[in-house]
């Protein structure tokens, strides 16, 4: 799943709004899930007496970054004497937060401003009129986002503002992170912690961590590539590849649902254009920096997708009416639209005379980031390696070839005997059932199948016994029906009992997946009820909303259910963690 850039609006800084309150109708009480950190016995928050050291923490992730740094503040916690007890935010429900005295929060913030997936019923419930009075709660609250959305760390700004309003006392200011997060995280756990509670006099014993990875963002594992090649058909007008990674001696271990951090360079023609735009060579030496331009624009900065720094500062300087006229209305659609199919070149070229500073122009530009992409294969499958699906993201504009930064750098840079940097990104809510004969129903169109590939490989590994339900479409099945012949032989060994196919542009009227969800809605309700879980990847824009309205559809209709009564069957579904997202 590669990561975009969205152009959304800068909302008010009302503690919630109406939407959000409407969210309200679903919120269901209790815990399902007991909860543990590295070296600790599990403990159920809700029958744990809260102790003078006590110290609750609780996350709300999408991609697994914030899991990650609670659990790092677990850990830290633990070594200065605390009893750090660790859970995402959705199994909370009000009554233990009320009996909680001192609480951690790190929660990312998803899409535009929204929650993520994890988070949205803890929130529906604080942001409820109902929400208990907290004046024996003390707070501190990381958030995490990025700046290139306008809803920078909303979903902690809420949390933050709402824990205040109810009357818990904040330990420290929130802290909002960039996506260099880590030095901004690590200030936050040093201030936080000490003013939990007294620190005792006796040296704390530390755990170690033997289950942190030695690989990361900062310093991927350089992986050879074993494969690359296209699974499109001719005549597709996607270009979908399938490749795999050797993960060598790097100790590197993965499940399936989790994802893959991929550390691209920006191309070779997109720095060359860059060098021409600002006038300069590759090997001009930079103030501040100890290497040249040429190698800062290849993979040090973001190039591609102009930061919101850069499209205000380019707005007096352009002296081009369009982009003066949509930066100073605000109106998020209108930029939106303006920016289609523009990169952050084509905005310099608005102005070609335009003489522009190198230093200037850097110190608009964010970092090169990672994009993480869904894993598409069981390591039980392919031990040594890990395998993605990836759309090669192209187009023209002003008859200039454009390109996604890591899509294509996978694509047309990376063959099959060269080298990539990789980083694990675990996922620990998108999981295969640990009861191998529960139900899975998949919902995974274009490149969303790739987790669903990983997770019948898992169920074959595992002689799972339990029903396996594919859905999957795209535009055309001749051309666009990627992994056919292994989605065929899953089928023919009776891995895949059941696979409904929505091929949209095949016939007059396009159906698609959530179309074939109505259609066979009783047997769908049947397998909930028979304790089936319900997986989603892919587009988050659209894709996963139509289904996820086709699903309380299903549920109203089939089970004779009023919409409050639906709203609360589907929150169960997510509390007991049977309906989960990767979506992106």
């Amino acid at each position: 799943m590669e990561t975009t850039t969205k152009v959304p609006y800068i909302p008010n800084d009302a503690p919630f709004t109406n939407e959000q309150k409407n969210w309200l109708g679903g919120f269901l009480a209790g815990l399902h899930s007991r909860i543990a950190i590295a070296g600790a016995a599990p403990v159920a928050i809700d029958v744990e007496p809260i102790s003078a050291k006590s110290i609750d923490i609780l996350y709300g992730t999408q991609t697994g970054t914030a899991e990650i740094i609670a659990t790092d503040v677990g850990e830290k916690a633990r070594s200065k004497g605390f009893a750090p007890r660790l859970a995402e935010l959705d199994d909370i429900d009000m009554d233990t937060l009320v009996s909680m005295q001192n609480l951690l929060v790190v929660v990312s913030t998803y899409g535009e401003g929204e929650m993520p997936d994890n988070a949205h019923l803890f929130w529906e419930a604080l942001s409820a009129s109902t929400a208990p009075r907290l004046e024996n709660l003390n707070y501190g609250v990381l958030a995490l986002g990025d700046t290139s959305y306008e809803f920078f760390c909303q979903a902690g700004r809420l949390i933050d503002t709402r824990l205040e309003q109810l009357g818990a006392k904040r330990l420290t200011d929130r802290v909002d992170c960039d996506i260099d997060y880590e030095d901004l995280a690590e200030k936050w756990i040093a201030d936080v912690l000490p003013d939990v509670v007294d620190i005792p006099d006796a040296a704390p014993t530390v755990v170690a961590d033997k289950t942190k990875p030695v690989w990361g963002r900062k310093n991927p594992f350089n992986s050879t590539m074993l494969e690359n090649r296209i699974l499109s058909g001719p005549g597709s007008g996607k270009e979908i590849r399938h490749i795999a990674f050797d993960l060598g001696d790097s100790g590197m271990k993965y499940e399936a649902g989790d994802a893959l951090g991929v550390m691209p360079f920006n191309s070779p023609d997109l720095v060359n254009g860059w060098l021409d735009r600002l006038g300069a060579k590759a090997d001009d030496a930079i103030d501040h920096e100890d290497r040249s331009l040429g190698d800062l624009l290849q993979s040090k900065y973001e190039i591609m997708t102009p930061s919101r720094d850069m499209i205000r500062a380019l707005e007096p300087l352009m002296k081009h009416d369009e982009l003066s006229f949509v930066v100073k209305s605000g109106d998020k659609d209108a930029l939106a639209h303006f920016l289609w199919g523009k990169d952050a070149l084509d905005l310099m070229n608005l102005n070609p005379s335009l003489k522009l500073s190198v230093s200037e122009v850097l110190s608009w530009l964010k970092p090169l980031q990672h994009r993480a992409y869904s894993i598409s294969s069981s390591p039980k499958a392919h031990k040594g390696e890990v395998h993605l699906t990836v759309a090669a993201v192209r187009w023209m504009y002003q008859n200039r070839s454009h390109g996604g930064v890591c899509s294509t750098f996978l694509s047309d840079y990376v063959s099959k005997g060269r080298s990539a940097g990789i980083f694990m990104s675990p996922n620990k809510s998108f999981r295969v059932p640990e009861d191998d004969a529960v139900p899975m129903i998949m919902v995974g169109p274009g490149t969303g199948i790739a987790p669903f590939r990983a997770f019948l490989e898992e169920r074959r590994e595992r002689s799972a016994t339990g029903t396996n339900w594919l859905f999957f479409g795209d535009r055309y099945r001749a051309s666009d029906f990627i992994y056919e012949d292994e989605i065929r032989a899953l089928s023919d060994s009776g891995v895949l009992n059941r696979l409904d196919l929505a091929f949209s542009r095949d016939q007059s009227e396009k159906i698609y997946v959530q179309n074939r969800m109505v259609e066979n809605g009783k047997d769908l309700f049947n397998l909930l009820q028979e304790g089936g879980y319900f997986y989603v990847c892919g587009d988050a824009a659209q894709m996963a909303k139509d289904v996820d309205n086709a699903l309380h559809g299903i549920i109203e209709t089939q089970g004779s259910m009023t919409p409050e009564a639906t709203i609360s069957y589907v929150n169960r579904l997510k509390r007991e963690k049977r309906y989960v997202r990767d979506v992106y």
